[in-house]
């Protein structure tokens, strides 16, 4: 059937919120499903400037569905791509192992170049030192909020040189700064006293 399998791609971005491993199988099987429909649509292209116009709708039916099979694979990829961008925002510039063993490699290559692409920029604005935009995703209401450490994370020296050791289920006065990348990545919770 036409489109049926560039049709499961679609539904298989509506199905899972996170990145899923790339579906090579369904995506070749569109493919050859394109090339099948182009073939056909060339052999009866030449019959149809030779006279036989008989063969215009079947044409014109092959062709619809070669571009919503492209739409249908353009749209997986878009999807996977501005997931991808949103996890750079939501988790900083490394992303979890569970993540990058679904991405292709091109995928990944595409992130580190995003990376690159917005750390030039967060460099070039601000003052000297620059502007980290992924800090703060909302106006913070206080500079320094109450976390509690979910891990045992070790040493951490803040801005103003002060070391403090981050275990598991203790809580620290930090500043947001300092913290919200921590929070991000799951290491950190806000304590609500």
């Amino acid at each position: 059937m036409f489109c049926k399998e560039a049709i499961k791609l679609v539904t298989e971005l509506d199905m899972h919120e996170d990145i899923r491993p790339f579906n090579e199988q369904v995506m070749r099987q569109v493919f050859e499903e394109m090339q099948t429909l182009y073939e056909a649509n060339l052999t009866d292209s030449n019959a149809i400037q030779n006279g036989n116009s008989a063969l215009l709708p079947s044409v014109h039916f092959r062709h619809t569905a070669l571009l919503r099979n492209k739409r249908c694979v353009l749209a997986y990829l878009y999807h996977r791509i501005r997931r991808l961008r949103q996890m750079r925002w939501e988790l900083g510039s490394i992303l979890p192992t569970e993540i990058t063993v679904n991405l292709l490699n091109a995928e990944v290559q595409w992130f580190q170049n995003y990376n690159k692409s917005l750390a030039t920029y967060m460099r070039s604005i601000g003052d000297d030192h620059g502007l980290n935009l992924t800090v703060n995703m909302s106006p913070p209401k206080t500079l320094y909020v109450e976390v509690k450490c979910l891990s045992d994370f070790g040493k951490l020296e803040l801005d103003d040189g002060e070391v403090i050791t981050l275990k598991k289920n203790t809580y620290h006065l930090l500043p947001r700064a300092t913290c919200e990348p921590l929070i991000r990545q799951g290491i950190l919770e806000h304590h609500n006293a």
